[in-house]
């Protein structure tokens, strides 16, 4: 089977609130962080106007799915209590509901609450960057709300994932058992539909980040979905001595490794430029 086979005719389908939303080719998932602290500074969210014409514009750039969420998750990111968190991203979703009717919204969050608040608020999938680890109501609860679960892979919590990522074992060994595990976990909570998220810079360094990028394709073996964060994270700008703000050639150019390697949602703060990215991979493996 070829690329063209693999990568660009997958019929994967998810079941978002009675929509079918097909992932024939790869998508965008557009970012909206309603926290003070996340790592890029531009993506930060003063409020619920801000949020309204962030959102618009990833929407008019060609987003399929835009992922709210109000704690971040950078490493040694500061403790948020739950309900500081439902504020943050409940306020936003209401408005986006109505805002955008036709809008797919994720809600990032690693707690069951807020998941379950969130979805009866209007979102339609659940996008957990501990894959369950650090609720253990969660799996349970994207059962019952029979939303699509987004499974990341991540060891400990974002306040000390960074010292954890020795993998005597293998780290690719440990990125199948943990989904073999956690996706068994799921269906037998009754979640349909699940994605696949390796956590590109939890509990892995930068060298790590590339291994992994290296060998996504491996990740197949699970025939779900692949939802690859690479946006502006360390792993795009380290290499070039820059920052975070000057990390948009970098990341289009991880994000080409990655749909070359498998990857069908690509979850991203620059919306545009990952669908351009998207075009031209698509042209080179049609032609």
């Amino acid at each position: 089977m070829n690329a063209k086979d693999t990568l660009f005719c997958k019929k994967t389908t998810l079941n978002c609130g009675g929509r079918l939303v097909l992932l024939q080719r790869p998508t965008v998932m557009g970012i909206l962080n309603s926290t003070p602290d996340s790592f890029y500074a531009n993506s930060r969210l003063q409020g619920v106007e801000q949020a309204i014409e962030q959102a618009g514009n990833m929407l008019r750039a060609g987003a399929t799915f835009l992922d709210i969420g109000g704690y971040s998750t950078r490493p040694g990111a500061p403790e948020v209590t739950e309900q500081e968190e439902l504020n943050r991203v409940l306020p936003i979703i209401e408005a986006l509901s109505k805002a955008y009717p036709q809008a797919l919204l994720s809600i990032d969050t690693f707690r069951a609450r807020v998941a379950e608040a969130a979805v009866q608020s209007g979102a339609h999938l659940i996008n957990d960057v501990s894959g369950g680890t650090l609720d253990e109501a969660m799996f349970a609860t994207a059962g019952k709300l029979q939303v699509p679960y987004i499974l990341m892979h991540m060891r400990g919590t974002p306040q000390n994932m960074a010292m954890q990522n020795q993998y005597p074992n293998g780290m690719m060994e440990e990125l199948v058992s943990f989904f073999s595990e956690r996706v068994a976990q799921l269906k037998a909570a009754g979640v349909k539909d699940i994605l696949l998220d390796p956590g590109f810079g939890f509990a892995k360094n930068v060298e790590q980040n590339y291994q992994l990028l290296r060998r996504l394709k491996e990740l197949q073996l699970f025939e779900l979905p692949l939802l690859i964060g690479l946006s502006r994270k360390s792993m795009t700008y380290k290499p070039l001595h820059v920052g975070p703000e000057e990390a948009l050639t970098g990341t289009i150019v991880a994000n080409t490794l990655a749909l070359l390697n498998g990857a069908d949602i690509l979850r991203v703060h620059d919306v545009k430029e990952a669908v351009h990215t998207i075009e031209i991979v698509k042209k080179m493996l049609t032609a």
